[in-house]
């Protein structure tokens, strides 16, 4: 059973959460063009908004193409041991009415697990394509490759490109300091102001904030 055909698409689901995989290792931590940043207005208190369920599937924790890898993998794995398992209580391979009801339970199971380990794993490969040691990138200009640069409080990084003083290109996660009024989006150039311990803080380029940030360094 555990080579039976019905597998087929428990087999296509885990191909292609290899695939991905293996594309994130070989990017360097993830294709930042795909990430979606999802904002919740906090001010809106029980109203529906799209961006709860993006948020609740973990859209935004991590690129979105490692977070497609896991869920994928996660549901070939699933839906394949849930198969055989069934199939050798009950003597043959669910069909039918049970076999929709394996590939739900297995998509939702994938879906829950996905939201859970995409951060941790996100910042693992991360750490493969950047130096988050290093202060290098300190004053260098970068352009923001997320669809915008969260706020450090929010608990939610941006990745940028960022070329450092070497001439090396480099994607790092960037986020913008609290006091900062002006939110860069996508394709906007930033200046790397500080270093933290999970990423870089960042000001949009030619902006009020780096004014103020200029101001307070004379």
């Amino acid at each position: 059973m555990l080579f039976h055909p019905a597998n087929l698409s428990y087999w296509i689901f885990l191909g292609i959460g290899v695939l991905l995989f293996l594309l994130v290792i070989f990017s360097g931590g993830g294709d930042n063009d795909l990430e979606v940043e999802t904002d919740v207005d906090a001010d809106i208190e029980g109203d529906f908004s799209p961006g709860e369920i993006l948020g609740w599937l973990g859209i935004g924790e991590a690129p979105l193409i490692l977070l497609l890898a896991i869920d994928f993998s996660i549901w070939g794995v699933t839906g394949w041991m849930l198969n055989v398992g069934i199939g050798k209580m009950i003597g043959t391979i669910p069909g039918g009415i049970v076999a929709g009801g394996i590939m739900f339970t297995s998509l939702c199971v994938s879906l829950f697990m996905g939201k859970v380990i995409s951060r941790p794993l996100g910042k693992i490969f991360v750490s493969f394509s950047e130096d988050v040691s290093s202060d290098r990138f300190l004053g260098c200009v970068g352009t923001v490759v997320s669809k915008k640069l969260p706020y450090l409080s929010s608990g939610k990084i941006g990745q940028a490109d960022v070329r450092d003083i070497a001439g090396n290109l480099v994607t790092i996660s960037v986020s913008i300091p609290q006091w900062s009024t002006v939110i860069p989006h996508q394709g906007q150039a930033i200046l790397i102001i500080e270093q933290t311990p999970d990423c870089y803080l960042a000001i949009a380029k030619d902006s009020s904030d780096e004014d103020k940030w200029l101001e307070a360094l004379n």
